[in-house]
């Protein structure tokens, strides 16, 4: 005891330059550091980049000198860098360019703001859009692309639901992909047509996939704008990372390039979309991690089986109770995921499999179940994207095969005004069920699926502690029982998804070491009133120790 006792004293009589300055150093604040060895903190210091103290103002202040900069926060709270663990970044950066639908009440708001971009552009010229949703309409069956051949004649227009799986398409869009009365359906999707046999405009998952492909393809421009935008968009919301949900490699090269050149500033884990061209690319590369000064991580597939359960594509087990006859879509065989599992387990990626029907969780389940028995890896952290709707039987199954859930706050308080009609009375208590899911010990990396849902991480926060809207509907919660703590609710939004993209050395919590990723709150999100969580501001926003968002 005595010797260790010596070398702390001689250690802490270093002069300041073996003790190397820091750059900054911020005091007086409280600090929720998500690290165990130092659950709050009033103050730390970083040095390149990186968090070199975490702990009391006098030590913090120990390691100042003459060029570093000291930030006094009066009180103010800090909280780590936080990461959304299921987003689409250039999809946001196209609906941040594209017509923005969400929160219209009826489809004749849809059709007047497309109105008004027809006023805009010359004919032939693409219109899209996305974010409508016929739940929230008084009319809630989909609509037809009747209103939208008048007010379009002569450009092609689709406009996506908000989860992105289905679309409404006009005529002239029809007519640019081919499509007919005769098209049959694709694997995977649906052309909703009416009692004629003719399309009426609705594109269920993969129907839409041969319109969308007729859209121009962007300039590199244009893309290095989009996902410039989206990132400055996430930063603003006090997001430094993002698990990038099926992003093609053209992007992931924006995405290089823009980080090479000290242009992006976010650390983004892209999921490689499931085309084979990008598994093959990606396989042939090799796993890839903290490229660009922390960055970039390539490391994971991203699988989609089914659709989604707003427009009746999640795959179930039995009907869905308000159509009988439909148990949804299966977008993605099984034969395809094992393959894909297979290698990714040799080669050392991730699979991520988008499942939110309880037919596609368990089917997600039972192929990885059978990869891992074919390829035995103990670290592997395959996850299932959304896990929306479990069977009972199911939920432990996650832990048994260190399968992680990650999971959308946000969906739920969409969702809960109607999913108990689309399931039922009795499997609705499989759904979102985030208190079942960590009593069985795993982890739940929360996200937003952006641009599905806002990006605001504390919209996902505020569900998971409260099951409840902004005006407290319903009272007590949305089956309270599946409730988490704030303590487990910031864990979901900062170190489990660290965890869950392999990153948990590098982001995730407050701790030397670590890049400096910080996020300064205008209120104490831990113990304000539940209702004020929503009202939480981010006034700045720090990645690698430099600024990156400052509110006015």
């Amino acid at each position: 005891m005595m010797k260790k006792v010596t070398i702390l004293l001689l250690a802490a009589a270093l002069p300041l330059s073996a003790q190397e300055q820091a750059d900054l150093v911020v005091t007086n604040a409280k600090v929720y550091t998500v690290d165990q060895n130092r659950p709050v903190a009033e103050a730390f210091a970083i040095k390149d980049g990186r968090f070199q103290f975490v702990g009391s103002n006098r030590g913090a202040l120990a390691l100042s000198g003459n060029d570093t900069e000291i930030i006094d926060l009066d009180g103010q709270t800090v909280i780590p860098g936080m990461i959304d663990a299921h987003g689409h970044l250039t999809g946001l950066g196209n609906t941040l360019r594209n017509l923005i639908l969400t929160g219209t009440t009826s489809f004749e708001d849809v059709v007047d703001i497309v109105a008004n971009r027809v006023a805009e552009v010359e004919d032939g010229e693409w219109i899209t859009g996305r974010g409508w949703d016929q739940n929230d309409w008084a009319d809630q069956s989909f609509p037809t692309n009747a209103a939208l051949n008048r007010t379009a004649p002569r450009n092609p227009v689709i406009l996506r639901r908000v989860d992105g799986h289905a679309a409404v398409a006009n005529a002239a869009a029809l007519d640019a992909a081919g499509m007919t009365a005769a098209t049959p359906d694709p694997d995977g999707g649906r052309i909703v047509k009416d009692s004629n046999g003719n399309p009426t405009g609705v594109l269920i998952d993969a129907a839409a996939d041969s319109v969308l492909a007729r859209i121009p393809e962007w300039s590199d421009r244009e893309h290095r704008e989009a996902v410039l935008a989206a990132i400055s968009h996430l930063n603003a919301w006090g997001l430094t990372g993002v698990h990038d949900a099926g992003v093609g490699l053209d992007s992931i090269a924006v995405y290089e390039e823009l980080a090479q050149a000290g242009r992006f500033n976010l650390r983004v884990y892209a999921m490689v979309s499931s085309a084979p061209e990008g598994v093959d690319g990606a396989l042939r590369r090799g796993p890839q991690a903290g490229l660009y000064d922390g960055r970039v991580w390539i490391k994971a597939f991203k699988i989609s089986s089914d659709g989604a359960l707003g427009s009746r594509g999640a795959a179930m087990l039995e009907d869905y109770t308000d159509d009988p006859g439909n148990r949804g879509l299966i977008t993605f065989e099984r034969e395809k995921i094992f393959d894909i599992a297979s290698r990714s387990l040799q080669r050392g990626f991730q699979v991520n499999v988008h499942a939110i029907g309880d037919r596609a969780n368990r089917t997600t389940l039972d192929v990885f179940e059978a990869a891992l028995a074919a390829n035995p890896v103990a670290d592997h952290r395959f996850r299932i994207e959304h896990a929306q709707i479990l069977s009972y039987h199911d939920i432990p199954k996650f832990a048994d095969l260190d399968v992680i859930p990650s999971m959308q706050g946000s969906h739920q308080t969409s969702d809960m005004y109607w999913a108990a009609d689309r399931v039922g009375s009795s499997r609705i208590l499989g759904a979102y069920a985030w208190r079942s899911l960590l009593n069985t010990g795993v982890v739940i990396p929360n996200g937003s699926d952006f641009p599905v849902e806002s990006a605001n991480p504390l919209i996902s926060f505020h569900s998971f502690v409260s099951r409840h809207d902004v005006d407290r509907w319903p009272a007590g919660g949305w089956f309270a029982g599946q409730r988490t703590t704030r303590e487990e609710a910031l864990k979901s939004v900062t170190l489990w998804p660290a965890y869950a993209g392999f990153m948990e050395n590098d982001v995730g919590s407050i701790s030397a070491g670590k890049y400096a990723d910080f996020v300064v709150l205008d209120r104490d999100l831990m113990t304000v009133d539940e209702h004020e969580i929503l009202s939480t501001t981010v006034l700045q926003t720090f990645l690698g120790g430099t600024l990156v968002y400052e509110r006015d």
